[in-house]
């Protein structure tokens, strides 16, 4: 027996390699107390926890596939990575299968040599040709599909579904048996009866859903949901195929309503139905640009929204349908008067070699502006996608996160979550990363921050989590520009070195996998000769490596700075100061106004430390920041400097600036590998366990940090990591960017009392 958990694992060749495929989903009804203990439940969703749960109580010592199926199985793989390590769990065998599904011939080699690792591991456990081939399954399994979707049907949609989940689960001629049986009993029936539906959107893992849709008088003929009708497909000639049991958050939102669409037709379903979970936030970027599709073409369309909406409500005559957002025009709004601010005061700036950088900052994004309205091309990209080569291309560009910093720092926030709701688009599902999005519908030139963001010709991310590729597919939609998304690959190895900081600088060529190397480089190059070909500029490799070589010394002096303030007590200066002096140049890496900015900062620090000048003179609690930067209130950060001595000195980003972009290519080593070598990580440092929690910590101690205060969005596994290094962390149930449910009084009594507690009775031991 082996257990599966991601719904695209090669069932086929772990059957033909001797062993009986055991599916692994999410029972989001179980409680969860060891994988709550392990993590926290701040972040990894119920759906995480409860996968965890059961691997951690399952003593069987079976062998444990998971597959890269969604961003969340990564997680679940290196938490178990570090609990193995740990001895926290009982061994077992566990592999990790890299599966990637962008339609590239880069994604296929990689797949081939992960299928090559993965048979290799089952031929080590004692696997062995079977010669058991699938074709058996498929024709029952086929039978019963075209039962159900029959004019006079005698399969229902919740017996299928039963059907295919049973295929994953019981050793083949187990199934075949009763598969047999089953259709042979259902060839007698009477035609069921109800109206035909399709459903699709979010995984449905059972088949309770199915079965009150069948209780209310629907028989559904499609199941367009990933652990539904895609799972019917047969496997592909070349099993490194990308497109095989692709997951649905990587189909463009309006692809999958055509051919939702044109299923519904083709079967004669009058309904369709669009479930999104809770736990989804790709399903939910597409639901209300599906439905109106489908409504549009005369299907009755509706949404369910799994522990929001009750079945009763759908398609009830009553509900209006909702109106396509209204047709931009030219001219502005009506001036209205921005929103005043939320959060108290600003905060104080102790560097003067930052304060000229709010206005090089509007000065070169004024230069933007006017070069892209001359017909120079523009792009928008995400943090972490990889910008040195537009840089190289000529091509000006903005910093998706940037720009989100911006519209908070203008209040803008507010406003720009009704334009996505107006849109049809949510509000609620990775906003800080939906404002560039948001952005493309606002034409009010009173309030747009800097008088907006241009309309870009490229937009490009990494493919980090689920909604990624649904907020940037709807942002290409929208405006017309051309979508590049880069695969996000993970190192599957059990044993990894905890010191990448010291490892990668020099080293990266030895201490990351050839084939993650090799796949970034050849979509480097694939995305340049994209941009080569639209844009009519081309790469100048010189001066690309010119740039790399900026970019080393930029962080370097980073890097200088970092350690300074660590090793200073009282420390010269605190995250309202850091934060800006090393985002702003990280926007611009690689020119020369940036290097000389990184290394202004570290000279004004290294000044301030000899002068004995300090953030906060009465200096008694040294705290670290865990999670993206309040944008909107940089104040907050100054906010415990008077009334406790607690000053704010570590944030991620000085000190991923410091330990996370230095990649050298001296001795003839290729710049743009390099380049892969510094994206290919970007994102572990800060959220993947063995990498993230052993950096805090190292950066907790080096800093002599009293206690940790966490966002929302931090990584439970760093949280846990800082705790069992003893060091206190507060978990706050705060966003960065939307607020709008937070209750400032309540976390300011909790800041209050974790500051008197806590922190301070470890300041006192560590004194």
């Amino acid at each position: 027996m082996i257990r599966v958990l991601g719904q695209d694992a090669p069932y086929d060749l772990l059957r033909a390699s001797g062993f009986t495929p055991v599916r692994l989903v999410a029972r989001p009804e179980m409680e969860t107390p060891r994988a709550d203990a392990l993590v926290g439940t701040a972040t990894l969703p119920k759906r995480g926890r409860s996968l965890l749960e059961q691997i951690v109580r399952d003593d069987s010592g079976d062998p444990l596939l998971i597959t890269h199926a969604d961003s969340e199985l990564p997680q679940i793989f290196a938490a178990l990575r570090a609990l193995l390590a740990e001895g926290e769990m009982a061994p077992r065998p566990v592999h990790f299968l890299d599966f990637l599904h962008l339609p590239r011939t880069s994604s296929r080699d990689y797949n081939a040599k992960r299928l090559a690792r993965l048979e290799a591991w089952l031929a080590q456990l004692g696997g062995a040709p079977t010669g058991e081939q699938a074709e058996c399954a498929q024709a029952l399994l086929a039978e019963a599909r075209a039962l159900r979707e029959a004019a006079a049907p005698q399969v229902s949609g919740s017996e299928l579904l039963r059907l295919i989940a049973s295929a994953h689960m019981l050793p083949g001629a187990e199934w075949r048996a009763m598969a047999e049986a089953f259709l042979a009993e259902a060839r007698s029936r009477a035609p069921q009866a109800g109206e035909r539906l399709v459903l699709f959107g979010s995984p449905c893992l059972d088949a309770g859903l199915h079965d009150r849709l069948a209780d209310r008088g629907f028989h559904i003929v499609a199941d367009e949901q990933d652990w539904g009708d895609p799972l019917l497909a047969p496997p592909p000639a070349d099993p490194a195929d990308p497109v095989y049991r692709r997951p649905a958050f990587l189909t463009s939102a309006r692809d999958r309503a055509a051919a939702i669409l044109a299923r519904a037709r083709s079967l004669g379903a009058t309904h369709a139905l669009c479930v999104t979970g809770q736990e989804d936030e790709a399903a939910a970027w597409d639901a209300e640009i599906q439905l109106r599709v489908l409504r549009e073409a005369g299907i009755v369309a509706d949404r369910h929204r799994i522990g929001r909406d009750d079945l009763d409500r759908l398609f009830a005559p009553a509900d209006p349908a909702p109106q396509a957002p209204p047709a931009r025009s030219g001219a502005p709004q009506a001036a209205r008067k921005p929103a005043a601010r939320a959060d108290g005061q600003r905060s104080r700036k102790a560097l003067q070699s930052v304060a000229a950088f709010g206005s090089y900052q509007r000065d070169w994004f004024a230069g933007v502006r006017q070069d892209v309205a001359a017909g120079a091309p523009f792009a928008v990209v995400n943090a972490n996608s990889p910008q040195e080569m537009l840089r190289a291309l000529g091509i000006p560009f903005v910093v998706n996160q940037w720009w989100a910093s911006i519209a908070a720092a203008k209040q803008q926030s507010p406003r720009y979550f009704d334009l996505l709701r107006a849109h049809g688009y949510p509000a609620d599902v990775e906003a800080y990363s939906a404002q560039g999005l948001a952005a493309a519908f606002d034409e009010d030139a009173e309030q747009a921050p800097w008088g907006g963001l241009p309309r870009p010709d490229f937009v490009q991310a990494v493919l980090g989590t689920d909604a990624t590729p649904r907020i940037y597919d709807h942002w290409a939609q929208e405006t017309g520009a051309d979508l590049f998304l880069f695969e996000r690959t993970v190192d599957p190895r059990l044993d990894i070195n905890a010191d990448w900081w010291d490892r990668l600088p020099d080293h990266w060529d030895e201490e990351l996998e050839a084939e993650r190397l090799d796949l970034m480089t050849a979509e480097l190059r694939a995305a340049i000769a994209a941009m080569e070909e639209k844009s009519g500029r081309r790469f100048d490799a010189e001066a690309f490596a010119r740039i790399m070589d900026m970019v080393n010394e930029q962080e370097e002096y980073y890097l200088k700075t970092r350690d300074l303030i660590a090793r200073s007590t009282p420390v010269p200066v605190g995250i309202a100061d850091t934060m800006p002096a090393t985002m702003v140049p990280q926007w611009h890496r690689g020119t020369r106004w940036a290097r000389d900015a990184a290394k202004a900062f570290y000279k004004e620090v290294k000044a301030r430390v000899e002068a004995g000048e300090a953030a906060c003179p009465d200096e008694r609690l040294r705290l670290m920041w865990i999670g993206r930067g309040m944008w909107s209130d940089m104040g907050f950060y100054q906010r415990w400097q008077e009334s406790h001595g607690a000053v704010f000195i570590w944030s991620m980003y000085l000190s991923l600036a410091a330990d996370g972009y230095i990649r050298r290519f001296d001795g003839g080593r290729d710049p743009l590998r390099a380049l892969a070598a510094r994206f290919i990580t970007m994102g572990d440092e800060l959220r993947m366990p063995t990498w993230a929690g052993a950096w805090h910590v190292r950066e907790a101690h080096t800093h002599g940090i009293d206690a940790a205060i966490a966002l929302s969005d931090a990584d439970p596994f760093v949280l846990r990591a800082l705790e069992r290094a003893g060091i206190p962390v507060l978990a706050l149930d705060l966003d960065n960017y939307n607020r709008e449910a937070s209750d400032a009084e309540a976390i300011d009594r909790q800041i209050r009392a974790f500051l008197e507690g806590p922190a301070s009775d470890h300041a006192a031991r560590r004194r």
